[in-house]
């Protein structure tokens, strides 16, 4: 019998995301119901957008909750290396293969080129690469390498029929080739695409099984004519649903804060958050609600999965975690998860000394820094009537705001205020016009210690999310004008 090997793949591009906690769940939950092995890959193929430090911090939030790996990046393996970035030789090699079998072809067409082709594809209706280098013959193509032109690895796609996409969730599902684009597979620079490192990875990491997002559905076709071209087996797809707002939109951090971090920083336990996850479109035999990850092994089985998209509701997360917080810990217990949260030495010292230039007695302390403790602070409209700007202009501020800060990459002080300064500067306001909103935004309060520092000490998650907050308390801009707001955030510097 084949053994069970599952694995999750998560990019370093940005903060861990409660969504890769969810697939890393069923994924380890599966593998270890079936006393199999569970496997970390780093795909950072995305040389321009993959840091060390977003890596660093999926590693250590998927520890944190426990999702232990048997092989990864940080412990090795047999089936090494783990990222993707150490492989570049490998997926070289199986590329050249696909081109010496005819199941690939190069593709020398510039940016400009393929800009042009979508405009005409728009106006007709169309989609996908037109073919235009396909038919080059094998001579012109050394030429053009050898003269050093730029040139990509495409795949080559039926051009009648269908794929039967099987998987352990649904009935099989037929996509027409004619939907399939001739995917990119080796890039100018040599390193691979998702969909070529993906296959090959998972066949010499000899995964058994792929539980992955239903948005892999539509391009899975793909992956299988890729398997079919080397002669492999390709292993069971299962396509778990996605995680939804309360709308039953996709789970983004536009609408909901979705970093691991930010619910750690929260005050979420972690086994928590786990069962949290773990009720998200599956149930316990028995019903029960409260259970931790090895009754979840101990009782998974795969078709308990509804295909209904689970709706990540914070309120309930707080119910649950309450339960833990009173039914499962001791006060000693408590105290000492208080400790290890914020109440330490290491945290606290980080923003003593802003306090300690606004205090006369110790009891000062407290009221000031309370706000370092706290999840969202308490606000209602009122809080901001002692702010300049009128109410559009203070929505619109905090929104843009929030926006640079969303795709701020280094987090510190410095690019805070820069971020800040170019959306004042954007909306032709005085910066102590535009501070005065976020002090109470962020700290609950229009006179606190400095906000910059604040937001420097309360981290990327929970600036965000406070951010978030308060902007719906304000009601929002609604959906006409976030769109045109939008098209501004490109003009800020």
């Amino acid at each position: 019998m084949t053994k069970i090997r599952t694995r999750i793949a998560p990019s370093p591009t940005g903060d861990p995301h409660v969504g890769t906690a969810y697939i890393a769940l069923f994924n380890r939950a599966f593998a270890k119901s079936q006393g199999g092995e569970f496997i970390l890959r780093i795909e950072d193929t995305d040389q321009v957008r993959s840091t060390p430090e977003s890596e660093a911090a999926i590693l250590n939030s998927l520890n944190w909750l426990g999702l232990s790996w048997d092989e990864g990046p940080d412990c090795g393996g047999p089936h090494g290396p783990y990222r993707q970035s150490d492989r570049k030789a490998i997926y070289q090699d199986h590329a050249q293969t696909l081109l010496d079998e005819g199941h690939a072809f190069h593709c020398f067409c510039t940016a400009e080129r393929l800009d042009e082709m979508r405009k005409q594809q728009q106006e007709t209706g169309q989609s996908g690469y037109d073919g235009h280098c396909l038919a080059l013959s094998a001579d012109e193509v050394k030429s053009r390498l050898d003269a050093g032109d730029a040139s990509v690895v495409r795949m080559k796609v039926p051009e009648t029929g269908h794929c039967e996409v099987a998987d352990l969730l649904r009935d099989p599902i037929e996509i027409e080739w004619s939907q399939i684009d001739m995917q990119v597979l080796l890039k100018s620079d040599g390193m691979p695409t998702y969909h070529l490192a993906c296959v090959v990875d998972d066949h010499l990491m000899e995964i058994s099984h792929v539980l992955r997002g239903e948005e892999w559905i539509s391009s899975t076709p793909k992956q299988i004519l890729l398997y079919q071209y080397f002669g492999w087996e390709p292993p069971v797809f299962c396509h778990l649903p996605l995680l939804r707002n309360a709308d039953k939109s996709k789970l983004s951090k536009r609408k909901n804060p979705t970093s691991i971090d930010y619910y750690h920083s929260l005050g979420i336990l972690p086994e928590a958050l786990i069962n949290f996850l773990g009720m998200m479109g599956w149930t316990m035999p028995n019903g029960e609600e409260k259970f931790t990850l090895d009754d979840m092994i101990a009782n998974f089985d795969v078709k308990r999965i509804s295909l209904g998209g689970p709706v990540f509701d914070p309120e309930k997360l707080d119910w649950l975690n309450g339960r833990y917080l009173r039914e499962d810990l001791t006060p000693e217990q408590l105290l000492q998860r208080l400790l290890d949260w914020k109440f330490n030495a290491d945290y606290v010292s980080r923003f003593m000394p802003l306090v300690q230039q606004r205090i006369e007695r110790l009891s000062d302390v407290a009221p000031l820094a309370q706000f370092f403790f706290q999840g969202m602070p308490t606000l209602t409209p009122a809080s901001f009537e002692s702010v300049k700007l009128d109410e559009d202009t203070l929505k619109k501020t905090l929104q843009l705001i929030l926006w640079k800060l969303e795709a701020e990459r280094h987090w510190g002080k410095d690019n805070i205020m820069a971020d800040v300064k170019a959306v004042a500067d954007h909306l032709e306001l005085k910066m102590r016009d535009v501070m005065a909103p976020l002090f109470i935004a962020i700290t609950g309060s229009a006179a606190s210690v400095s906000v910059l520092d604040a937001m420097n000490i309360l981290g990327p998650d929970m600036t965000r999310g406070r951010l978030r907050h308060a902007i719906e308390i304000l009601g929002g801009l609604g959906k006409k004008k976030l769109k045109s707001l939008e098209k501004e955030l490109a003009a800020i510097g």
